[in-house]
């Protein structure tokens, strides 16, 4: 009988440890649970091999950042007090939280380009100062193609930018194609006060209409012109709705044409600075 009650306090002794071990194995699986719910929801909208490659990462490192803690919890709760336990896990979270504020910033980031679709791979985008298509879509950067750079314009220079994640909510975001394929553009001529002004205006729909007709179809938004006046004559503006990334090439074929049908009229003339005496007759 001696020997049975001793057995049993003895095995009480070891209750509050296996009552931790069970805790901490329900809290983990459950965690587990809850995590392969959100990698499922973040498989289901990304698109790449690289941005799924991203969410199994993402899963995996979250599953062992939560069991560290929870066996730093556990242990803590066994040997300590729960006071002690709150300033550890305090002082830890702060030091943890400073010391890795750009990566997590990064990856929330990340999250929210999954979930919120401000914009995919292939978008043209503005992200505060830097212009590109998107290329790439990672735990901790964007890549972009970057448009402009050394040549100023709408084309591609050939070189990649690397965008830092975290930038991302204290940045300004314009997306060129969000909404579709095509943006507005403009091209603008400067013809004399002397000049046949209807004439002009019908040059300028006529030339956007001959490179653009295509893209009319499928937008269903037709040139119009704007006009303005200027020092040296008036400011003519066509502007027409053409593909994002082919602006640069459609507003050099329609400039050409313009300047083409111009020269081929006599009363139609392009203004630029310049000095010109004009005698006229004292009445």
């Amino acid at each position: 009988m001696v020997g049975i009650l001793g057995l049993i306090n003895g095995l009480e002794a070891y209750v509050p440890i296996l009552r931790t071990i069970i805790i901490v194995v329900i809290v983990f699986i459950v965690l587990s649970l809850v995590i392969s719910l959100i990698k499922k929801g973040l498989l289901k909208r990304v698109k790449t091999k690289r941005q799924i490659s991203n969410v199994e990462i993402f899963s995996s490192i979250i599953k062992v950042i939560f069991f560290f803690i929870l066996i730093f919890t556990a242990f803590s709760s066994y040997f300590g007090s729960w006071a002690g336990l709150g300033i550890g896990l305090g002082l830890f979270s702060a030091a943890l939280g400073w010391a890795l504020q750009k990566p997590i910033t990064g990856i929330a980031a990340w999250i929210m380009i999954v979930t919120k679709r401000p914009f995919d791979i292939g978008d043209r985008v503005i992200i505060g100062s830097v212009r590109g298509d998107v290329s790439d879509i990672t735990l901790t950067h964007i890549y972009l193609k970057e448009v402009g750079g050394i040549v100023a314009g709408e084309e591609n220079s050939g070189r990649i930018i690397m965008v830092p994640n975290s930038i991302l909510f204290e940045q300004n975001i314009i997306n060129y194609t969000q909404q579709d394929e095509f943006i507005l553009d403009q091209v603008v001529v400067s013809v004399t006060y002397e000049s046949d002004l209807d004439k002009a205006i019908k040059i300028a729909l006529e030339s956007a209409k001959k490179h653009i007709n295509e893209f009319i179809k499928v937008t269903g938004q037709e040139p119009y012109v704007r006009t303005y006046f200027q020092p040296s004559g008036i400011g003519v503006h066509v502007r027409y709705y053409s593909p994002a990334k082919r602006i640069q090439e459609f507003s050099s074929l329609i400039t050409k044409e313009i300047f083409d049908e111009i020269n081929k009229e006599k009363d139609v003339e392009i203004a630029y600075p310049h000095t010109e005496v004009v005698f006229r007759e004292k009445k």
